[in-house]
């Protein structure tokens, strides 16, 4: 702060005095500043892991608490609900405040909520997986799934859903409401990290870094998620009631459709990472002196004002500040262009934010891999593609010195690139699983079958079968049948894992083939085409990612300096109220709708989606990413038009403005020749006299 320094110490210390200050003050402020931006990209870090270990947790959660997508999108978008609560308030206010402080406290927020995500875990029963063999279980023999001869065929259809011991004093009270006022404190105290953190930075960084600053944090942000994903994967591997129960005695593995992993385990971890996070805040000062790049002589008058202004008026009451709200945001919301920017990235990130949150859960079920593997792939793999890019495209934004034409330009191109590639995503298909009475009709392997009712057949109408569970068996003929029983399996050898069925009616025509336990892994066909999914997944994304930054600093560059806390606040709430909250619940009913066999409740009532129909989930899941993308390219067509009008009224106006300081000064040239031409005047008529007296 060299110009403050000495405006402030103008008359008291010589100017050498000056010097040295100005330079230790300019040193104190570059300190300062990289501490707030390594405690800034700290702060996204965490919040970035805890935020993406959530997604890696979808299934987990779905399968633990049996409830379907679109009730796992509305506990996704509890987190935006928290933020909606409070952004327009903490972005406004909190750039007249302390800003550090209020980072500080939403940090601590954010960990509490985190904590209370995995409360669940330890106020609920044991994990209690669904099964046929406990219906049958009388002896200490090994059970026989069909039970021949307990029942007629009409009995057999129609078997009442026992409710299982212990129901009738659960609380009516689900435990995934826990999981959603959890998350809604998360969405809280992140609330000010964001646009609290990048106007500071923008305020206090000089003009050349700080696009490169702002790419930074974004960066960290993104790498967050890469150690989110690995702590999901990592989770999903251990069963989640590690330590309470014998392994051996579990009969499934991570690739079945009802492990359930510790999934509460990556929230104490998130929990501990984001407290400490909010450390450093608490010793970083309010403000800090105004970088030398950001001279007036460099930086637009209006923002070294605002600056000043700010400064100024740290100490305004709280009722000053507020009667200046509504005038503000009139005004920020009757700029056109700022609203195009809004429309486009709310489309935009509709599609992203659904695309994001049901991606493992798309590798899950199209590709068929274990939950720890899809999570594991999309952190090692493809998050790191996203940071690159983006950390590519502050650098480039830098380096090519791009004006706010020339970003949009930029954010827009990489966009259409990525959304050409990937419509190749819909060549990548993945036949179903071969599911008798589920996908294919028993004894024959041609077309499928939606009817709930399929899974019976002369085989087995004896036997006695529920046809709502889901406890799968691998028949010898490479085929998966939902239940033991619903194979005709009338015997059993081995325990765990390793049980055997025999005797099935249902595999093969002489009715003397077996089955083991757990579903058939048929998937040669998912597996040729996986690795080119994944190469194609890495290289949209990391296109599309370096549009991100430029993109992001349109924002900023595109609105007045004292409307830009506010501005980056407002985009904030209407981007997590409009497609933070709604994509994962519209995108998850969608998903739902492809399902083909529900899962059943410990008490009774339909679970957790078991298997898809990949052909329409790829449809349902892709066609509406890409059709929401293509809507925001139509979008932008009016959006580069006014901002194209807008940087000419800035050029007509500038110039005006210099012709009219230029004029101002060309006046007072006039007036200073004229004053000292009557001077001169004066002093030779004066002479004259002189010379006269001096002659007489």
């Amino acid at each position: 702060m060299e110009v403050a320094a000495v405006e402030e110490h103008d008359g008291v210390q010589e100017n050498g005095g000056c010097h040295t200050k100005a330079k230790a003050t300019r040193y104190t402020s570059c300190s300062s500043l990289k501490m707030f931006l390594v405690a800034l990209s700290f702060a996204y870090f965490a919040k970035a892991l805890s935020g993406s270990y959530m997604k890696s947790t979808i299934t987990q959660l779905e399968r633990r608490f049996d409830i379907p997508s679109y009730l796992i999108g509305v506990i996704d978008g509890s987190f935006e609900i928290g933020n909606l609560l409070v952004i327009a308030f903490v972005s406004y206010f909190g750039a007249k405040l302390h800003r550090p402080k209020i980072i500080a406290m939403g940090c601590v927020l954010m960990s509490v909520g985190t904590f209370i995500i995995a409360l669940p875990h330890f106020i609920i029963g044991r994990y209690e997986i669904e099964t046929s063999v406990r219906w049958l279980a009388n002896s200490t023999r090994n059970p026989a799934p069909c039970a021949l001869g307990s029942a007629d065929t009409a009995q057999a259809r129609q078997i009442p859903d026992v409710p299982h011991k212990g129901c009738e004093g659960e609380s009516n009270l689900s435990m995934w409401i826990y999981v959603l006022l959890g998350n809604v404190l998360r969405g809280i105290g992140e609330t000010p990290i964001q646009p609290l953190g990048i106007s500071f930075i923008d305020d206090f960084a000089t003009e050349e870094n700080a696009a490169l600053y702002v790419g930074c944090v974004q960066t960290i942000s993104v790498v967050g998620p890469v150690f989110g994903y690995l702590l999901g994967s990592l989770c999903a591997k251990i069963y989640v009631d590690i330590g309470f129960v014998k392994m051996e005695t579990i009969t499934i593995t991570p690739a079945d459709a009802r492990w359930v992993g510790a999934w509460w385990l990556g929230y104490l971890i998130a929990g501990v990472i984001t407290l400490l996070s909010a450390i450093p805040f608490w010793f970083l000062p309010r403000s800090l002196p105004v970088s030398e790049g950001r001279s007036p002589e460099k930086h637009p008058p209006e923002q070294t004002s605002f600056i000043k202004k700010y400064q100024a008026e740290e100490h305004s009451s709280f009722i000053e500040m507020a009667k200046d709200f509504i005038p503000t945001l009139r005004t920020l919301l009757g700029h056109p262009v700022y609203l195009i920017y809004l429309c486009v990235t709310i489309i935009q990130l509709n599609s992203l934010i659904g695309m994001v949150t049901y991606k493992p859960k798309y590798i899950e079920q199209h590709f068929r891999q274990s939950a720890s593997k899809a999570n594991f792939l999309m952190g090692v793999i493809n998050i790191p593609a996203v940071a690159l890019g983006m950390f590519s495209g502050g650098l480039l934004m830098k380096r090519l010195k791009l004006n706010i034409m020339g970003a949009a330009h930029f954010a827009f191109i990489t966009s259409l690139i990525g959304y050409i590639l990937s419509l190749f995503f819909f060549a990548m298909s993945c036949e179903n699983a071969r599911v008798a009475g589920v996908t294919l009709p028993y004894n024959s392997e041609d077309g499928l079958s939606y009817d709930k009712h399929s899974v019976f057949e002369s085989c087995n109408l004896g036997c006695s079968c529920s046809p709502s569970e889901w406890d799968p068996v691998c028949g010898d003929n490479g085929v998966t049948y939902v239940s033991a029983c619903l194979a005709g399996c009338t015997s059993s050898i081995g325990s765990g894992k390793s049980m055997v069925f025999s005797n099935c009616s249902c595999i093969g025509v002489a009715g003397n083939f077996t089955a083991s336990a757990g579903p058939c892994d048929d998937k040669d066909d998912c597996d040729r085409m996986f690795p080119y999914f994944l190469a194609l997944s890495v290289i949209t994304s990391f296109i599309i990612s370096l549009g991100g930054t430029p993109g992001y600093m349109l924002l900023i560059r595109c609105i007045k300096p004292q409307l830009k806390s506010l501005a980056l606040g407002f985009h904030a709430m209407a981007t997590r109220t409009l497609a933070g909250i709604p994509a994962p619940i519209y995108f998850g009913a969608i998903i739902d709708t492809t399902c083909l066999k529900w899962g059943q409740k410990r008490c009774g009532g339909i679970g957790a989606c078991r298997i898809y129909n990949t052909t329409a989930y790829r449809i349902a899941y892709l066609g509406l990413t890409l059709s929401l993308r293509t809507i925001s390219f139509v979008i932008c067509i009016p959006g580069f038009i006014l901002l194209g009008r807008q940087l000419k009224q800035e050029e007509r106006n500038a110039l005006h403005s210099s012709i009219t300081n230029g004029g101002a000064e060309l006046e007072a040239l006039r007036k200073e020749e004229l004053v000292i031409s009557n001077s001169e005047q004066s002093q030779r008529i004066a002479d004259n006299g002189t010379d006269r007296e001096t002659r007489l």
